[in-house]
């Protein structure tokens, strides 16, 4: 086992839903599962402490069917119960790795995942067990950003790792708009005030009052989650106290 030579000791990283569809539309690539597997296998062997927060959206995104007309907190319920899924296939793909990992789950379901209990968690992460946290919050109206602001502070981590399809925040959309500039460092305010798409406000807010950094970057190139852990070069954005910088 190689020594971590990153500055954190225990992070957790955000996955989206959609970072499980690969070039697809919905479901899981079962290559692009493996790919991440390897990647936080090769980063927990270091000795880092890893827990991991999983999106539903490649499956059901509660806000989506609310705009279809269900009630608001069954489709979140619904998605909730989608990142369960998700969580069970990563947990799946990160054992053929062979790492040891547990599923904690918000909402009770004895037979699949433990039910979530801090200091458990943190014990696992203790013993070299990734932790995945599945059901977000385990209430409606709360987004899984929420939920991985939450858990990073009950468990102590050191940073988010937010990891998106693109290379950081911009200030425009740089598939639309050739001029979008690239942040590299943020306030929380900065995206508070611009409404910017890194996290909800709520997840932003928790992060702020505790002053948890997020570093948001691309997950669509093999190595990126090595690099946002390590700080190598000029990477992704960075959201925390310092001023704003331009890539």
């Amino acid at each position: 086992m190689s020594e971590s030579t990153s500055p954190y000791k225990r992070i957790l990283l955000k996955l989206s839903g959609e970072a499980l569809m690969g070039e697809g539309k919905y479901g899981i690539h079962p290559p692009t599962l493996s790919r991440i597997a390897e990647e936080v296998a090769e980063l927990a062997r270091t000795g880092l402490e890893i827990a991991i927060v999983i999106g539903g959206g490649n499956i059901f995104r509660g806000v989506a069917g609310a705009t279809e007309g269900m009630d608001r907190a069954s489709a979140d319920y619904m998605g909730m119960l989608a990142t369960c899924i998700n969580s069970m296939a990563l947990q799946d793909s990160l054992e053929k790795q062979g790492l040891k990992t547990r599923v904690q789950s918000a909402i009770k379901m004895e037979q699949i995942a433990e039910p979530y209990i801090r200091r458990r968690a943190v014990r696992h992460l203790e013993k070299g067990r990734v932790v995945i946290f599945a059901a977000g919050t385990g209430n409606p109206y709360f987004t899984t950003d929420t939920a991985a602001s939450l858990r990073a502070m009950e468990i102590n981590a050191q940073v988010i790792l937010k990891a998106t399809k693109v290379d950081g925040v911009y200030n425009a959309d740089p598939k639309k708009d050739p001029t979008a500039k690239r942040y590299r460092t943020l306030t929380y305010m900065d995206v508070l005030k611009q409404n910017l798409n890194v996290m909800d406000s709520t997840a932003i807010s928790l992060c702020m009052d505790n002053k948890l950094p997020i570093i948001v970057f691309d997950l669509g190139t093999r190595g990126n989650i090595q690099r946002a852990v390590t700080g190598h070069g000029e990477f992704g954005t960075v959201v925390g106290a310092a001023e704003t910088v331009w890539a």
